[in-house]
């Protein structure tokens, strides 16, 4: 797949680490940037997890070179320095202070590269949290969203790092507002995004529904819902969502399901009467729609403009046929096999947004960044041999 590059020419050094940081630079390189990944000698231990984190790697740093450096030696660092006055942006997110007792905090980063937008990706903005180690998990728990998400009184998760992306997505926000900027006055700046003020905006509807009504905000499991029908419905076989949220869709909703008796009632007609009668409509349609399978129901529903879903796995969507349409791309994974995974979900000019589609083995492209840099190939193999810089061979 090839695809719009509108980053391109911008070039990114990226010091980074599980999921948040990973995400900023998979996101620019989808979009063209040119991102050099700074591991440490051996590789980014990231790469080695396993369980529930054995995707990370291969998701979020698909398109990037790779560079291993010893930044506690005086060599390792220095090329780290080399790299960053010669970048567009770096980005990072390792615990708040960890490149600062390296030097490579903002301001010395800036004094050498006044040009530089430096992206940190932490837990906490600036408060009394701020020096506290977050991770996607605590700022679910922290913010509401894990209330949110579980039963009332049984706190979970949600079913994916929904923060730690979302919040890499804010870094790039800010990444690109800091470029426009820079369009304005030449110089860079530090932009900063978080887990915890992620979390808080995400659950900000909410926070404005209490505001509003003064009554907290149940937990999803319990809610009232804002429409009479918006419901998993077991069928013959596999369950399917459906969601009736107009009432000229209620009408449609009823003439589809033979509903003659519920259509005939006029004082369901406007939605809120629905809503206060869910407890008299429900357990009406729910035998209906369970004498049937699952396609059965959805070939009814699709192309009426009702809201339905069939209830999907994650494993699933390797074989969905809209994800076919140019929703997957393939990868090469660093063992030589490969799979096809998301795509970055954007279309630019009537193209979608692509990557590189190779995982770069840890010091990959060494030798080829330290020649970018200007590094002599005596140099190289010097610093390479004294294991500053770690590359595959």
């Amino acid at each position: 797949m090839s695809g719009p590059t509108p980053l391109a020419g911008i070039k990114v050094t990226e010091f980074t680490h599980m999921v948040m940081g990973p995400t900023v630079g998979h996101i620019l390189a989808g979009l063209g940037a040119e991102i050099v990944r700074v591991e440490p000698i051996g590789g980014d231990r990231t790469r080695r997890l396993k369980g529930s984190g054995a995707g990370y790697f291969p998701m979020y740093n698909r398109g990037k070179s790779s560079i291993c450096l010893d930044l506690k030696s005086e060599d390792g660092l220095a090329v780290a320095r080399d790299l960053i006055a010669s970048s567009d942006v770096l980005v990072e997110n390792f615990r708040p202070g960890a490149l600062d007792r390296l030097g490579l905090d903002y301001e010395s980063c800036a004094k050498a590269n006044p040009r530089l937008i430096y992206c940190s990706e932490k837990g906490f903005l600036p408060g009394p949290y701020e020096k506290r180690t977050a991770l996607d998990e605590v700022a679910q728990m922290m913010g509401g969203l894990a209330y949110m998400t579980g039963p009332p009184g049984q706190p979970l998760r949600a079913g994916a790092s929904v923060i730690d992306v979302t919040g890499g997505m804010f870094g790039v926000i800010g990444i690109l507002a800091a470029l426009e900027e820079r369009h304005r006055t030449g110089r860079g700046q530090k932009v900063t995004a978080s887990l915890f003020e992620t979390t808080i905006y995400l659950v900000g509807q909410h926070m404005a529904q209490y505001a509003v009504t003064g009554t907290p905000a149940a937990p999803m499991p319990a809610r009232v819902s804002a429409w009479a029908i918006y419901d998993v419905f077991e069928t013959r076989d596999e369950p399917v969502f459906i969601g009736v949220v107009t009432d000229a869709l209620w009408e449609k909703f009823c003439r589809l399901f033979g509903l003659d008796g519920l259509w005939a009632d006029k004082s369901l007609r406007e939605n809120n009467a629905r809503v206060d009668a869910r407890d008299r409509i429900l357990p009406e349609i729910r035998p209906i729609i369970a004498r049937m399978t699952a396609s059965e129901v959805i070939a009814k529903l699709d192309g009426t403009g009702l809201p339905f879903a069939p209830i999907g796995r994650p494993e699933d969507m390797f074989d969905d046929p809209h994800l076919a349409q140019g929703g997957l791309e393939d990868v090469t994974f660093e063992d030589g096999t490969s799979a096809r995974l998301p795509t970055i979900p954007l279309e630019m000019n009537s193209q979608r947004i692509g990557s590189a589609h190779e995982l770069a083995a840890p010091g990959r492209d060494a030798r080829a960044v330290l020649d970018w840099l200007g590094y002599d190939e005596e140099k190289a193999e010097v610093l390479i041999a004294s294991g500053a810089v770690g590359a595959s061979d």
